[in-house]
């Protein structure tokens, strides 16, 4: 992996966010939160800094870089947050080439303050993760797990690839029993940072799994009761983790990169496939444009375009709802799988 395999947290040297290094030395003798106690953070994107949020409960508060409507891969973050982090007590991250940002700022500051706790989610699951085949059609219901299917951890469009030459796609999140993985993991984190709180940590990790669990229930619910074993993504596939864990089978005319454009041959058949299976609904991912499901729509049986979301950002919508990780989860990709399968 390009990556190092990193302890759950380190304190220990790496590579500098580009102008980071000056700008933090300008702070040189700040010591975070520290000295006043265990109680604040960041996280690098909406849906660690959720669960950061869930396992600290009242002991801290975890701050989300990312603005409301984007997603923390692809991200540049502005040139005061390394030092706006470092004035914090935590950092939690995933070490993967998409948030290759997260990845630069955990190695300024393993290196230059000793004082943030650097957490890591994707620790112990680097031999999990799942190969990302950036042709097009690659996702379609070929990771059943069987022949290593979980297996390594990457990413991404960027082009950057790993030491055995594969890709892997970072999108663990969206299984929710790989994400009781990572609340665990940062709730060990935090427990090594702030030891006087480790078991309150422990105990709200272990309160939110129970609620992952439903989750888990629900999706494998889905898989049991489908009548149909395909649904139709049009945009670019970020659940490849829900399809090796629960049998799905999404086919997408654009494949998992968002960096595709679908052909016209490749739309074509999408048509085809929705008519001769009968399918109703056709799912897009509410980040990107509604357009290439609504046009499948129009040319097609079936009848409606319903959003799901891969969980890695929030909208204002979302937020005025109050709605977290697991809202998205219960409230807006269950029951659209549920119609997308015919599992209701």
């Amino acid at each position: 992996m390009t990556h190092s395999r990193r302890s759950v947290l380190r304190r220990g040297a790496g590579l500098a966010v580009a102008g980071a290094a000056a700008s933090l030395a300008g702070c040189s003798g700040a010591t975070g939160g520290g000295s006043e106690g265990f109680d604040s953070g960041y996280a690098a994107f909406f849906t660690l800094n959720d669960w950061a949020n869930e396992v600290a409960g009242e002991r801290a508060s975890f701050e989300d870089p990312v603005d409301v409507g984007q997603l923390g891969h692809g991200w540049t973050p502005d040139g005061t947050l390394a030092r706006d982090v470092a004035a914090t007590d935590a950092f939690v991250y995933l070490d993967s080439p998409e948030f290759s940002w997260a990845q630069d700022l955990a190695e300024t500051l393993e290196s230059d303050y000793d004082t943030v706790a650097v957490i890591d989610g994707l620790d112990g699951l680097e031999d999990d993760l799942l190969d990302w085949d950036h042709t097009h059609g690659g996702e379609e219901g070929d990771h059943d797990g069987e022949d290593g299917g979980h297996e390594g951890d990457d990413h991404d469009g960027e082009g950057e690839e790993q030491d055995d030459d594969r890709q892997y796609d970072p999108h663990v999140w969206v299984d929710p029993v790989f994400a009781a993985d990572i609340v665990d993991t940062i709730a060990t984190g935090l427990g090594e940072a702030d030891p006087d709180n480790a078991d309150a940590y422990a105990a709200n990790a272990d309160a939110y799994a129970e609620e992952l669990d439903a989750v888990d229930a629900a999706f494998q619910s889905i898989a049991d009761e489908a009548a149909r074993d395909v649904a139709v993504l049009a945009g670019h596939n970020s659940f490849q983790y829900l399809e090796a864990r629960y049998g799905f089978r999404l086919h997408s005319p654009v494949g998992v990169s968002p960096q595709n454009e679908p052909t016209q041959s490749e739309i074509a058949d999408t048509i085809d496939l929705v008519d001769t299976e009968g399918i109703d609904v056709v799912l897009y991912d509410r980040f990107q444009s509604p357009r290439l499901a609504e046009s499948i729509v129009e040319n097609s049986d079936a009848t409606e375009a319903v959003p799901v979301t891969p969980a890695g950002g929030t909208t204002q919508e979302w937020n005025d709802a109050g709605y977290g990780y697991l809202e998205q989860m219960t409230e807006i990709n269950v029951p659209a799988f549920e119609r997308a399968f015919d599992a209701q």
